[in-house]
């Protein structure tokens, strides 16, 4: 039985939890449909990260002499990589998710919030890749993981619920206006030089670490520097504060996707 919706969000668990199987199919799809009839596979989610640690561990690292925070230049960019990559792959697969199953979205009911939860969910297959290359590079560099590595799971939490809130607000966004389609590389292009990936927030003068921590990722970079690596410029004030906007995202995401929901399947 089909109800109107309650509450500010109007979002239900009960009814979430009831299509969780569609959840896990969709993101399947997604992991499938992405690597098929492609030459090298999922090599294409190995080269991506590697290569462009490698430049910036050449360009910012050798020529720039840029501060890594006591680690290996290359662990240090390879592991603003990976989170970087995860909320980036996430945002990217999300955003774009309901335009591109519009035959879903026309033709059966389904809580629509489900096309880009799983979208962005399958982007942890991705990161599971990524995280296996870090192994090895840590490996290689002899860096010993400490008892801080069991909080990566909270760091890879906060990316992803930062990237579905982000997610939410562009997906139903690009139903109304597809600009939001072709801006979107450019704009996860400008975010990820206003993240430390490539340096450290330690670079950043101490009285506009306020303002910079106000990206959500600034902090979810620098915990997983500080998690895998054991060395990080990370402070509580820095996680509070990515803890709180990605929060605030992913809340709002929600009231405003649930807000022109109902226009979706006559204008996509």
């Amino acid at each position: 039985m089909i109800q109107p919706t309650k509450g500010l969000t109007g979002i239900s668990i009960r009814e979430l939890w009831s299509f969780r199987d569609l959840i896990i199919i969709l993101a399947g799809r997604d992991v499938k449909l992405r690597y098929k009839q492609t030459a090298l596979g999922v090599v294409w989610v190995i080269m991506q990260p590697v290569i462009a640690s490698l430049i910036f561990a050449v360009i910012f690292g050798l020529f720039a002499k840029l501060p890594s925070d006591g680690s290996p230049y290359l662990l240090f960019a390879f592991c603003g990589m990976l989170a970087w990559g995860l909320f980036s792959a996430a945002v990217q697969r999300g955003g774009a998710s309901l335009v591109e199953n519009a035959s879903l979205v026309s033709k059966t009911y389904f809580p629509r919030i489900i096309i880009p939860l799983s979208s962005t969910l399958s982007a942890l297959i991705d990161f599971c890749v990524s995280l296996a290359i870090m192994i090895v590079f840590m490996l290689v560099y002899q860096v010993t993981p400490t008892w801080r590595l069991v909080t990566l799971p909270l760091f890879v939490f906060l990316a992803m619920l930062a990237a579905a809130g982000a997610s939410l607000w562009l997906t139903a966004l690009n139903v109304y206006y597809r600009d939001f389609m072709y801006a979107l590389p450019f704009i996860l292009q400008v975010w990820m030089y206003a993240t430390p990936v490539a340096y450290a927030t330690s670079m950043i003068p101490e009285a506009y670490r306020v303002w910079f921590s106000l990206n959500p990722m600034v902090g979810i970079v620098e915990g997983f520097r500080w998690a895998l690596l054991g060395e990080s410029s990370v402070t509580v004030s820095m996680l509070v504060a990515s803890t709180l906007v990605s929060g605030f995202v992913f809340i709002g995401g929600l009231i405003f996707f649930r807000r022109f929901e109902r226009g979706f399947a006559d204008t996509i």
